[in-house]
């Protein structure tokens, strides 16, 4: 009998992912290039699932990882679903983040080197899987970058941990802070990336790259990734567990609703408009102020501090 017994790729019937073994090769691609490859919460559960299988598969010793399409490797979370979703239903992005670190870790615990085929836009949540591969291969027309700050959240999936690592601290604080474009040639200027090559070479340059570790011993090459990883999995596990907490309850506040909603809506943030409240006294927090009326009618209680009216019985409130 045995317990880790991998499968033929198509017994899984993913819907949002392509999996493929060949040749001492696992090929696991994120399938949703209508939506820049974003992932959603199954396509999640998808990668995790494939990324495990190739794992237990001792036919395979290498894993590329990749995107459908041309436009994009990945871009993160979908945010119309976080949207539409999560900032409705703030506990259960608790357990979302439970799914994502899994994926997270499906990659770097994996025990055989993983490539990064960056086909396209790597961005968001996006890098963060691109920096939990081993090595990366991008494509001379694209770029990697962050988004947290600009839509109401913090890339602590990955990001805040292991930039720091790969880039130093102050060029990592630059991706972080300004959200910008870094394009291939400073991604490996800055050592984001271990080789650009023009995008037809792509999956030459990957094939080559997989076939020199194949010709390596298999358990030498899963402990020299695990001793690597010493300094990425201390921060990691360090800091994950704290980020998922923050990142849930930071869902019932007002920032990420203005910034994923105006992505969605496909308008500018009001950053200013936050700040100014802060400055001025007002409440950045709760976009309809703080819940402090009570009704002098019906007697309900913990009513925003803007409500002209009782959302219960409509009578006037008083401010």
């Amino acid at each position: 009998m045995q317990f880790f017994q991998p499968k033929d790729p198509a017994e899984y019937g993913f819907k949002e992912v392509l999996y493929e073994k060949k040749d001492w090769v696992a090929t696991i691609t994120i399938n949703r290039p209508k939506y820049y490859n974003a992932y959603s919460t199954p396509c999640l559960m998808e990668l995790t699932q494939a990324f495990t299988d190739a794992t237990w598969d001792d036919a395979v010793g290498v894993i590329i990882f990749t995107g459908a399409g041309e436009k994009a490797f990945c871009t993160g979370g979908d945010v119309k679903e976080y949207a539409s979703y999560y900032t409705q239903r703030p506990r259960d992005y608790f357990k979302y983040m439970a799914i994502f670190a899994g994926y997270i870790e499906s990659i770097f615990k994996c025990g055989k080197p993983v490539i990064c085929r960056l086909n396209g836009m790597a961005v968001g949540g996006g890098n963060e899987s691109h920096l939990a591969c081993d090595l990366s291969i991008m494509a001379d027309d694209t770029y990697i970058g962050q988004i947290g700050t600009n839509v109401g959240s913090v890339a602590c999936g990955g990001a805040t941990q292991w930039l720091p690592i790969v880039v130093g601290d102050r060029r990592a604080r630059e991706i972080l802070y300004l959200n910008e474009k870094i394009y291939a040639d400073q991604a490996l200027d800055w050592g984001l990336v271990n080789k650009v090559v023009p995008r037809a070479q792509l999956d030459d340059a990957c094939a080559e790259m997989a076939k020199k570790m194949l010709n390596k011993f298999p358990e030498c090459m899963r402990y020299t990734k695990s001793q690597v990883n010493y300094w990425k999995e201390q921060v990691w596990y360090s800091t994950i567990g704290h980020a998922r907490d923050w990142l849930t309850l930071h869902f019932t506040s007002w920032e990420p609703n203005e910034g994923m909603a105006a992505f969605v809506e496909k308008r500018p943030s009001d950053y200013m408009g936050l700040r100014k409240l802060a400055a001025e006294g007002g409440s950045s927090e709760f976009k309809y102020g703080p819940y402090k009326l009570t009704c002098p009618k019906c007697g309900a209680t913990q009513l925003p501090g803007l409500h002209k009216f009782c959302g219960v019985c409509g009578a006037k409130l008083e401010g």
